[in-house]
């Protein structure tokens, strides 16, 4: 089956390659060039442009870095909307608004087009060993189709509902990896500056009931000092403002999303925008 695959970067490209060495034909756009390169010295072939990427692929996916560039890809003049095919399918593995997605997903389904939003959850390690956290939303058939897919790119993939639950089920998680993120770093301050040892300190809340997967991925970083750009904090500054509109159009409060929305862009004020995220202690210092 030939795999069409738009977007390479930091989680597409592991992606991508992840759907070569499951043996799928895998044909690639991006805009960068380096990328398209490394893709196929791994096998892949590369489209010029959405049309030909359209004639040759039954699935394609995609994962780009923010709303308007699935805007464009998806309804531009020469997007995806305007060249797919009666029973082909789009994955949207990018982190968008669900409104978005039901809007891309309404489009598709009156051509008779296969839609699924599948945000990925689980950073570049987890994209690069084929270990991501999938969520889909859309039809349970356009699901199945697509499953296989989805298995060569992540170990952990579910069918979260109808289109738009997909992207409701990533945002609830980046809205706890930003609190999260906090949390680690504000307990950080509290037990060093009261005199435990950090190290040490890390080993046995791991196993506690203060543990969480960000404190766990943070410690190490927040504790050599070597934060590194795995994860830019930008990253989220982009889904928490995504978190912050859903929110207002459902007509509910989020304060510490509220809060927490607010040091992040205090960190990006700072200049920490693309560094990752356990650079955030420096707010703490």
């Amino acid at each position: 089956m030939k795999i069409g695959f738009i977007g390479l970067g930091r989680m597409g490209k592991p992606m991508s390659i992840n759907l070569v060495k499951a043996g799928y034909e895998v044909i690639v756009m991006s805009r960068s060039r380096l990328p398209i390169d490394e893709l196929l010295s791994h096998g892949a072939t590369e489209a010029s442009n959405i049309s030909d990427l359209t004639n040759d692929a039954k699935i394609i996916c995609t994962c780009l870095p923010d709303e308007p560039a699935s805007e464009e890809i998806y309804f531009g003049a020469n997007g995806l909307l305007k060249h797919a095919t009666h029973g082909q399918i789009l994955v949207e593995n990018s982190t968008i608004g669900p409104a978005l997605a039901r809007r891309i997903g309404t489009n598709a389904q009156k051509n008779q087009i296969g839609f699924l939003d599948a945000p990925i959850s689980g950073g570049v390690p987890r994209a690069t060993d084929g270990t991501l956290t999938i969520m889909a939303g859309g039809a349970k058939d356009s699901f199945e189709q697509a499953l296989p897919i989805l298995n060569s790119m992540g170990s952990t993939i579910h069918h979260v509902g109808a289109i738009g639950q997909g992207s409701v089920t990533k945002l609830t998680n980046q809205l706890l990896v930003g609190i999260h993120t906090l949390a680690a770093c504000e307990a950080y301050l509290f037990g060093k500056s009261a005199g435990a040892d950090p190290q040490q300190l890390f080993e046995v809340l791991g196993s506690s009931w203060g543990a969480s997967n960000m404190l766990n991925r943070n410690a190490p970083m927040m504790i050599s000092r070597n934060f590194g750009t795995l994860t830019p904090t930008r990253l989220l500054i982009k889904d928490l403002s995504l978190i912050e509109e859903v929110a207002t159009e459902l007509g509910i409060s989020l304060p510490i999303g509220a809060k927490t929305r607010a040091l992040f862009n205090a960190a990006h004020e700072k200049g920490l925008g693309d560094m990752d995220l356990s650079s955030l202690i420096q707010l703490f210092d």
